[in-house]
């Protein structure tokens, strides 16, 4: 799997992973930084900035936030 632009430290490190004994939701951990979230796969929506169907609700234990998987834009 292709590792994908952290939104915490933007290095090319962020990936997910599935745990059904941890959480119900996506995690996602950058192997540079640390910074973990989990993504409600149910929410994810058409990014208006790259037209793509990768906007994805993150939440973290400070904050929610979109995120796009294609084009790395995040907003609260």
């Amino acid at each position: 799997m292709a590792e994908l632009k952290c939104p915490s430290c933007e290095q090319e490190r962020f990936s997910w992973s599935i745990d059904e004994e941890e959480s119900q939701l996506t995690k996602w951990a950058c192997r540079n930084c640390g910074y973990t979230a989990f993504e409600d796969e149910t929410k994810e929506q058409l990014c208006n900035e790259c037209g793509t169907k990768s906007k994805s609700k993150l939440e973290d234990s400070e904050k929610e936030y979109w995120w796009c998987s294609n084009c790395n834009g995040t907003w609260d």
